[in-house]
C-alpha cells in the first residue's frame, strides 16, 4: 500500500451513503443502503534530494503545494525536489511576484 514519505498519508476505508426519497408522501420505503468504499490518497513519484544524493520517493499532493510554498515565500522547505533546481525556483518566485503586484494595483 502507498504511503506518503513525509506525512504518511495512505487509503483509508470508509461508507458511501446514498439517500432516496422512497415512494410518494415522503416516506422511506427502504433504509438508505450504506456501501463500502475506499479513499486513497494521491500519491506522486518525485525525485528528492535527501543527504546530498537524489532518490526517488512518494509524496502526496499536499505536501508537493507546501514545498513550493515555502520556496515562494523564501522559507526554508522540509525536503528539496531534485526538479525545482535555482532557476526554477527564481521563475516560481518572479512569477509569484508579477501576479501578487497586479493584484494589488
Amino acid at each position: 500500500m502507498a504511503h506518503c514519505f513525509h506525512c504518511d498519508k495512505t487509503t483509508v476505508l470508509g461508507r458511501s451513503h446514498t439517500h432516496k426519497r422512497g415512494v410518494a408522501g415522503g416516506r422511506w420505503k427502504k433504509r438508505a443502503p450504506k456501501t463500502n468504499r475506499t479513499f486513497r490518497a494521491n500519491i506522486q513519484h518525485v525525485t528528492a534530494i535527501i543527504s546530498g544524493a537524489k532518490k526517488s520517493i512518494k509524496l502526496c499532493t499536499k505536501c508537493i503545494k507546501r514545498i513550493k510554498k515555502d520556496i515562494v515565500d523564501g522559507k526554508k522547505p522540509f525536503l528539496e525536489l531534485a526538479h525545482l533546481s535555482a532557476s526554477s525556483k527564481s521563475k516560481i518566485q518572479s512569477s509569484n511576484v508579477k501576479s501578487s503586484s497586479k493584484l494589488k494595483i
